[in-house]
């Protein structure tokens, strides 16, 4: 019984697939951050076309 243990905490079998999981886990919470950084970016700049275009709408009627 006590081998049987041994063998079972010294196994190797499922370590890799752990690995690749945590770090595909790490480069989706790297790509989602990187996305929410952007979106952020994206939506300050269509405001600011969005207000340059509606002053220039105005100024030229």
């Amino acid at each position: 019984m006590n081998s049987r243990l041994h063998k079972l905490f010294r196994s190797e079998r499922g370590q890799d697939l752990v690995e690749y999981s945590l770090i595909l886990a790490f480069v989706l919470l790297a790509g989602a951050a990187v996305y929410i950084g952007m979106s952020r970016n994206t939506q300050g700049l269509w405001t600011a076309m969005n207000g340059r275009l509606a002053n220039a709408n105005q100024s030229g009627s």
